[in-house]
């Protein structure tokens, strides 16, 4: 076992929501490890660059300037000196000692890309998300920690930093709402895994001001734009014909298909197939699960 501080820094981005960001900064601070923390702010307007400054001057801001959604990570990674990066939001935060155990799986298995942990919410309770991945059909590398994925959620993920960066990390047309999934199919793609680990244990205490609708839109469109990216033909209509069978005909869904629709023809410039193996193992979780990643408003 690692018995110095593991080579693991931790990456949040926010936007305008200082105080969820100081009170989440004040954890990673305490945080017995000492890991290396670099806020990306996504051009808030509440004073949050300001007071992370002056209340943190030993964490690295980074100014993205704009609204860079999800891909404002991006900028975290390239900017990390790290091996590895634990993605935090600004509601979320590992437990104690749960970097060092990621650093440990991460070395001993260096076909392993991405690890991700088990989510705590507000009361303690598991978030359903990880029932889900507990039970993955997918078949596992041998000495993973947990079952293989090929979905995840960034709040909850430790990544290889070379193999994020080769992979094009996060896609910033995406925003926030379901960007993982690309990610997680370029990363399969390229021959890396993914997997769950109980053992690393995130805890989550969602933001009030979330925006509930507007992010189910964008995880509607998300995962349209994911299928006919990544997807084959068949799978792409396959993937269509289920999400738009699921989902009730509301203003959201509207909207998360009219922005579908309008995106076409930069999805049509960008579509690169999946190698077979890995959309055999992304329909078999299509066959299996109600959707390989849930819908989360």
């Amino acid at each position: 076992m690692r018995t110095s501080d593991p080579p693991v820094s931790a990456v949040m981005v926010t936007r305008n929501r200082r105080d969820e960001t100081l009170a989440t900064l004040d954890r990673l601070a305490r945080l017995p490890e000492r890991p290396p923390i670099l806020v990306v702010d996504n051009g808030s307007t509440d004073g949050t660059p300001a007071a992370v400054a002056a209340r943190f001057p030993a964490v690295r801001l980074i100014r993205a300037g704009r609204n860079r959604g999800g891909a404002g990570r991006n900028l975290g990674v390239e900017a990390a000196d790290t091996p590895y990066v634990a993605f935090c939001d600004d509601d979320s935060w590992p437990e104690p000692g749960a970097l060092r155990h990621a650093a440990d799986v991460l070395d001993a298995r260096p076909r392993l890309a991405l690890l991700h942990g088990r989510v705590l919410g507000p009361d303690g309770r598991q978030d359903p998300f990880c029932a889900e991945l507990e039970r993955s059909p997918l078949p596992a590398e041998p000495g993973m920690p947990g079952p293989a994925l090929l979905g995840f959620m960034a709040c909850a993920a430790v990544v290889r930093r070379d193999a994020f960066l080769a992979a094009g990390g996060f896609e910033e047309r995406f925003g926030v709402g379901g960007e993982e999934d690309l990610l997680a199919l370029d990363l399969a793609a390229a021959g890396w895994w993914l997997c769950y680990d109980p053992r690393y244990v995130v805890h989550h205490h969602p933001s009030p001001r979330r925006s509930g609708p507007r992010r189910r839109a964008a995880v509607i469109r998300n995962a349209l734009w994911t299928a006919w990216l990544r997807r084959s033909l068949g799978g792409a209509v396959r993937a269509t014909v289920r999400l738009t069978a699921r989902e009730r005909l509301d203003r959201p869904t509207v909207r998360g298909l009219l922005e579908a629709a309008a995106g076409l023809p930069w999805v049509a410039a960008r579509r690169r197939v999946l190698p077979a193996g890995v959309e055999m193992r992304r329909d078999l979780l299509d066959s299996t699960w109600r959707c390989a990643v849930p819908l989360r408003s």
